[in-house]
């Protein structure tokens, strides 16, 4: 079972393909469904720290 989340209204910087951005937050990973590119993302730690959330 996969817990990813469609990033609606972004599109893919590699094949320019709108709404096929999926968020993995188990893996910490944007991939793309369209061509298989894939980006790690990092959490902003100054917010964590803080107990805030965007």
């Amino acid at each position: 079972m996969t817990l990813a989340h469609l990033l609606d209204g972004l599109r893919c910087a590699c094949c320019g393909t709108l709404n096929m951005l999926w968020l993995d937050p188990a893996r910490a990973v944007v991939e793309c469904r369209e061509c298989g590119q894939s980006a790690l993302i990092f959490p902003d730690l100054e917010d964590l720290e803080k107990g805030e959330s965007r």
